[in-house]
């Protein structure tokens, strides 16, 4: 539309949509979920009482306890800090673990939140969104920029380019994003086996929920 203005409207929306995001992150994963908070000890107090003891232990607020009904053996930690923080874990993990498994589940989540792995979660996703954007803009400068003569005198710089943008950026992005993800697993494992001082406990859990037959 020639109009510079929609190019300032777009970074103003995709910042507020950014900290929306953020700063909402665990009620849009939960309602995503279709998780069911748990108000009362009495609803599920094994899963509370672990939770509320792990929470002691580390010295970390007890975040909200969240209920999925699904049969999937799943948990998972969200919030954008420790005193907003909320975990959930699906019917089937609860029903599948013994105490001393899911004491091992729940403290791998929680070592999540004191790791401020959300937040680091954030930064990633934004950090591997710039890249995407900053790929298709080469793109289309290189393709579209200039007149046609221009183009016909850098065909070869054009076609690099885009090989580079389109391809190799995404792919480096996805890989950075991989490899961040992998790395905060096996930290939340190793906090939360300090946790418990019961490694075994969620060494186990991993092995009944990668047996899963579904």
């Amino acid at each position: 539309f020639n109009n510079v203005s929609i190019f300032y409207i777009a970074i103003i929306f995709s910042l507020c949509m950014n900290i929306f995001s953020y700063w909402y992150s665990d009620k849009i994963a939960l309602k995503m979920a279709g998780a069911v908070e748990i108000k009362s000890r009495s609803q599920y107090p094994e899963y509370w009482n672990i939770v509320e003891n792990l929470s002691i232990t580390g010295g970390l607020p007890m975040p909200k306890i969240y209920i999925i009904n699904d049969p999937i053996p799943n948990a998972f930690a969200t919030g954008r800090n420790k005193n907003n923080s909320a975990i959930a874990a699906t019917s089937g993990l609860l029903s599948m673990l013994n105490k001393n498994e899911l004491e091992g589940v729940m403290a791998h989540e929680l070592s999540h939140v004191e790791n401020k792995d959300i937040l680091l979660s954030t930064i990633v996703v934004i950090f591997v969104s710039i890249i995407s954007l900053l790929s298709q803009m080469f793109f289309r400068i290189t393709a579209f920029g200039g007149d046609g003569e221009d183009r016909k005198n850098s065909a070869l710089f054009i076609v690099i380019g885009s090989f580079l943008a389109i391809i190799l950026a995404p792919i480096a992005a996805t890989i950075i994003q991989l490899a961040i993800s992998r790395k905060r697993e096996f930290l939340a494992d190793a906090s939360g086996a300090i946790l418990t001082r019961y490694p075994e406990g969620l060494a186990s859990a991993l092995q009944k929920i990668s047996q899963f037959s579904q």
